[in-house]
C-alpha cells in the first residue's frame, strides 16, 4: 500500500474481530475445480513468494519479477505485453466462450526496509532509493500478491474451455510510489491503456494485512482514504546556535508548524463526519549540533475521505505555514505531490460479489463492514475508470503490521487469495453472461 515517506510511520493493518460465518451461500458447478486445482497449485504458489521475497525490487525497478512474471504467462499461452509504466506487465487469457472482460490486479514492489524477520528466504538485497543506498524488502506483501496471481493466472488458464470472457492480469509496478522525478504505479497504468484492449467492465484486487488466517474482509464504498503528499521548504537565517536571536530558529519555527497540523485535525475540522489525519513525516535540515541551519525540508501525508474536507484542510495547513514562517521572518514554499483518491468500492458490484468471496474465504470467515481504513491505496486509479472491488485477505498475526521491519505471513492464506481472484472472475464472467 503507498502510505509513507521513507521515514514516516503510518498503521496499514485494519484491526477486525473475527469475522462472522454468514449463511452458506450456492456453490457455482466449478467450485470444486478451483478449490482442488487452488489446493494442488499451493506448493508453486508458496516457492514463488519466497523467490520474490528474497530478491525485492523497488519501484519502477521490478526488472527481475516482471520477467518472472511474463515468463510464467506466456507459458500458460497468454498475450503478454510487457514495459507498461515502465515495469508492469499484462497478460490477457481469452475464454472459450463470449463474454464480458474482467481485470485482476497485483502489485509487484518492495519498500526501502531492512528485513528482520529471521526468515530462512530473507531480503538481504539494497538498492539507490532517491540517491541513497538502501535496504530492500517486501515488507507490505506484494511478494504475496504477486505469487497470488501467478497462481489464479494457471488455476484459469487451465479452465480455459469453459471461462465465458476474458480475464486480464495486471502486475503492475510502483504502488508504494515512485523514485522521486519519476511517475509510476496505477495511474501511468490507466493511462497507457491497461483497461482499454480489450475493454474492461470490472476490476478486482487484494492485500494481506493481520487477520485471521484466510479471512476476507472489507466495506463498500469508500474502504481507504485519499493521500496526498506534501513538502514544505523553509528558508532563515543561519546562525550559532549559541546566539538563536541573531538568525531565525528553525527548529522552533518547525515545532509550530508540527502543532498546529496537529491542532488542524484536533480541534479545526469535524473528524466525526469523516476520518482525517494530518502526519509529519519527516525533517531534514543542518549539519552541526551548533548551528542553526538556514535550509529544512519537512514532508508527510494528508489523508481524507471527504473531498471537501480534503480542500478545507489543504487551504488550513498551507494557511498555517505561512502564517507562521512570516511570524519568523521566514520564507517557505509548500508543494502537494500528486494525489491518490479514495479507494471507493463499487456498491452494486461489491454487494454482488458478496457470496463469491464467502465461498473462496477459508470456512467462509467473512466481514464485509469494517472501519475505515486510513491508509491508502493506488488500486483506486482503476476504481476512477470502471467498477471494482478491493479486498483484505487476513495472514495471520505477525510480529509487525505491513511496513514494519519484522512482517511477514501465514503462508496458508495464499491458497485462499488464489481461489478469491479465480472465483471473483469466474462468478462475475458467469454472471454477466446473457
Amino acid at each position: 500500500m503507498r502510505k509513507l515517506l521513507l521515514a514516516a510511520s503510518a498503521a496499514v493493518a485494519v484491526s477486525v474481530a473475527a469475522p462472522a460465518l454468514a449463511q452458506a451461500p450456492v456453490a457455482a458447478p466449478y467450485d470444486a475445480t478451483v478449490f482442488a486445482k487452488a489446493k494442488a497449485l499451493q506448493p508453486k504458489v508458496v516457492a514463488w513468494r519466497r523467490d520474490i521475497h528474497q530478491n525485492p525490487e523497488l519501484g519502477n525497478r521490478e526488472a527481475r519479477t516482471s520477467k518472472l512474471v511474463a515468463d510464467h504467462l506466456r507459458k500458460l499461452g497468454f498475450e503478454v505485453k510487457t514495459g507498461v509504466a515502465k515495469t508492469g506487465v499484462v497478460g490477457v487469457l481469452r475464454g472459450g466462450r463470449p463474454g464480458k472482460v474482467v481485470a485482476l490486479r497485483a502489485d509487484m514492489d518492495a519498500l526501502p526496509v531492512a528485513e528482520r524477520t529471521g526468515l530462512p528466504f530473507a531480503s538481504k538485497a539494497t538498492a539507490e532509493y532517491n540517491g541513497q543506498t538502501v535496504p530492500v524488502m517486501h515488507a507490505c506483501g506484494h511478494d504475496a500478491h504477486v505469487a497470488i496471481l501467478m497462481g489464479a493466472a494457471e488455476l484459469l488458464a487451465s479452465m480455459k474451455a469453459e471461462i465465458p470472457g476474458t480475464v486480464v492480469f495486471i502486475f503492475q509496478p510502483a504502488e508504494e510510489g515512485a523514485p522521486n522525478g519519476e511517475e509510476g504505479g496505477a495511474k501511468v497504468m490507466v493511462e497507457q491503456g491497461v483497461l482499454e484492449n480489450p475493454k474492461v467492465d470490472a476490476v478486482f484486487g487484494l492485500h494481506v494485512v493481520p487477520g485471521p488466517v484466510g479471512s476476507l474482509f472489507w466495506r463498500p464504498g469508500p474502504m481507504m482514504a485519499a493521500s496526498d503528499r506534501y513538502e514544505i521548504k523553509l528558508k532563515g537565517k543561519q546562525t550559532h546556535g549559541a546566539q538563536p536571536w541573531s538568525g531565525i530558529d528553525m527548529a522552533s519555527l518547525t515545532a509550530d508548524i508540527v502543532t498546529a497540523f496537529n491542532q488542524i485535525a484536533a480541534r479545526q475540522v469535524n473528524v466525526a463526519k469523516s476520518p482525517t489525519v494530518l502526519t509529519v513525516g519527516t525533517i531534514h535540515g543542518g549539519l552541526r549540533y551548533n548551528i542553526i541551519p538556514e535550509d529544512l525540508e519537512m514532508a508527510g501525508t494528508l489523508r481524507t475521505f471527504d473531498p471537501a474536507m480534503r480542500k478545507d484542510v489543504m487551504a488550513r495547513a498551507e494557511k498555517a505555514v505561512a502564517s507562521i514562517a512570516e511570524r519568523y521572518g521566514a520564507k517557505a514554499t509548500f508543494t502537494w505531490g500528486t494525489p491518490n483518491p479514495v479507494t471507493n468500492n463499487h456498491r452494486e458490484l461489491t454487494a454482488r460479489m458478496k457470496p463469491t468471496l464467502q465461498r473462496a474465504a477459508e470456512g467462509g470467515r467473512i466481514q464485509d463492514d469494517i472501519d475505515y481504513i486510513t491508509g491508502a491505496e493506488d488500486f483506486s486509479y482503476y476504481q476512477l475508470k470502471v467498477p471494482g472491488l478491493f479486498y483484505d485477505l487476513g495472514i495471520g498475526d505477525p510480529p509487525g503490521v505491513n511496513h514494519s521491519p519484522f512482517f511477514t505471513i501465514d503462508e496458508r492464506a495464499l491458497e485462499t487469495g488464489v481461489r478469491a481472484q479465480a472465483l471473483t472472475a469466474l462468478d462475475f464472467l458467469r454472471t454477466s453472461t446473457p
